[in-house]
């Protein structure tokens, strides 16, 4: 979609919510805050399908994610190709245990999975990049959230958020470019005690390490 397009296609979208669509938007956020404003600590076991712009799946992939606020987060690929993305929030650890190596880098936020942005609960930075439209939808026990980004350049075209009793149940991204992805969320638990030892990367012996700290 050319930039003009998804500008207009914007504009479109609020013009056809009551009121302008401020409102509904300002509610909509209100609501969305509420729903992750409690949240300190969030694990969950994760399902995600790639899916090329021709309906395809492209890769289906198993992951164990947890977060715990404020910097907290762990992202780990289970199957099919083996892979850790963890931070304390200072440092990120990239471990390929495949490839028998880890990368260390300086942590930085604006880098950070979609899935730990949304979840880090602060709804003002959600409402600088993104239009927020949405709420209550069904008998009432679950919300589902739009997003569509302020910024036509951003990777995303549209981001939508499923809620079920209270709890996040899926993430579906649209891609500028056709494809989608999606992650479903199985077995969370919320404001469960995590270490803060398990956002901490420990090396295993005889793995190369790769120490990018500081580099520009």
């Amino acid at each position: 979609m050319k930039p003009g397009s998804f500008r207009l296609l914007c504009c479109a979208a609020v013009l056809l919510w009551p009121m302008a669509g401020s409102i509904a938007q300002d509610e909509a956020a209100a609501e969305l805050g509420t729903l992750l404003a409690d949240i300190d600590t969030y694990q969950a076991d994760v399902r995600q399908l790639i899916v090329e712009s021709s309906g395809g799946v492209l890769e289906e992939s198993e992951i164990r994610f947890m977060l715990k606020r404020p910097n907290g987060f762990y992202w780990e690929t289970l199957e099919p190709y083996p892979e850790l993305i963890v931070t304390d929030g200072k440092q990120l650890w990239n471990y390929q245990p495949d490839l028998l190596q880890v990368t260390v880098e300086d942590w930085n936020g604006d880098r950070s999975e979609l899935a730990a942005q949304l979840l880090n609960g602060r709804i003002d930075e959600i409402e600088q990049d993104y239009f927020i439209n949405g709420g209550r939808v069904g008998n009432g026990d679950s919300f589902e959230f739009i997003l569509e980004p302020v910024d036509p350049a951003s990777l995303y075209e549209r981001v939508t958020l499923y809620f079920r009793d209270n709890s996040l149940g899926s993430i579906h991204i649209d891609n500028g470019n056709g494809q989608r992805t999606f992650w479903e969320f199985f077995n969370p638990q919320i404001n469960e005690a995590i270490e803060d030892s398990a956002f901490v990367f420990e090396a295993p012996e005889d793995i190369e390490i790769i120490d990018n700290r500081g580099a520009p």
